[in-house]
């Protein structure tokens, strides 16, 4: 029987089901990929049905100790494999839905993509001690034994990453789903136009454009600086890939995004957009790898609501 089918017939109340949703967002955070979180969460399934439950007095602990371990091991792998990688990486985009009321102000912006890959440039050691801290607001105590650490060592770590993240200022995202799709609508509607000046006037001067194609679709092998070089290369590739595509627009990281759906290839972007309504970052996902994950439950993604 599959790991899928016995987690299918797990009575309601089983620990486990109780906290897989928790274990699903600590994972993903700790990995920046859907699929590896659950393949993470599915491994720590297997030792919690192989554990001693009469020496398991808190099956959350237990729980989040294996993912966070599990996880750690799979960031080393990643670390090696990303040495490969062609061209920019970014996380695996994660279908949201900007009404859930389990999430905090805290779980939402660490699911950001700005904020998870601000966190891949940390060790994992100091990955995990951030987000057990930061997004799930543990004690220093139960992450040091999570983490099998000294107290003072992760309080060292934690420090350590909050100086990573901080040395890479973010503009404040100020987007709720409403305006985010209005925000997305004006910037297609300036792409369909050809008013280059329109589109240009939507991104900060500043922006950042990222293409991750991994080596298995067309992609520019670094990110686009500026808001004339994105407004140019933007408007080139719409003429030529997505003037004619379906578009959908969606909730993906907390942040309002649109999937333009051609016959052959799909592609997401995702728009960070500051408190002025001007994209800070634009991040397009075409690696076909990475977008299998939310094709194959898009009937289960909410669209963005209308403003």
């Amino acid at each position: 029987m599959s790991t899928a089918t016995a987690v299918g017939r797990l009575v309601p109340g089983e620990p486990f089901l109780e906290h897989r949703p928790m274990l699903l967002a600590l994972a993903y955070r700790l990995l920046g990929s859907v699929h590896d979180a659950e393949d993470t969460v599915q491994d720590a399934f297997l030792r919690w049905t192989g554990a001693d439950r009469q020496n398991v007095d808190n099956p959350a602990a237990f729980l989040t100790t294996t993912v966070t371990r599990l996880a750690l091991d799979r960031l080393r792998s990643a670390a090696v494999r990303r040495e490969t990688y062609v061209g920019p990486w970014l996380p695996e985009p994660l279908p949201t839905r900007p009404d859930d009321p389990a999430e905090t102000a805290a779980l939402r912006d660490s699911a950001s993509m700005a904020m998870l890959l601000l966190m891949d440039r940390l060790s994992p050691a100091e990955r995990a001690v951030f987000v057990l801290r930061e997004a799930f607001s543990l004690p220093y105590a139960e992450i040091a034994a999570i983490c099998e650490r000294s107290v003072a060592s992760c309080r060292q770590l934690h420090h350590r990453a909050r100086l990573h993240v901080a040395a890479s200022p973010r503009p404040p995202a100020a987007t709720d789903p409403a305006r985010g799709r209005a925000l997305v609508q004006s910037f297609l509607s300036a792409a369909r136009s050809g008013e280059l000046d329109r589109l240009k006037a939507m991104l900060r001067e500043d922006v950042v454009y990222t293409t991750d194609g991994g080596g298995k679709a067309n992609a520019a092998l670094r990110p686009v600086l500026g808001a004339d070089k994105a407004a140019r290369l933007f408007a080139s590739v719409f003429d030529r890939f997505y003037r004619t595509a379906e578009t959908r627009l969606l909730w993906i990281n907390h942040a309002p995004a649109v999937l333009f759906e051609r016959p052959q290839r799909h592609v997401l972007y995702v728009f960070d957009f500051d408190a002025e309504g001007r994209a800070a970052e634009l991040y397009a996902v075409i690696n076909p790898d990475k977008l299998a994950q939310l094709l194959a439950r898009l009937d289960d993604v909410p669209p963005l609501p209308a403003p």
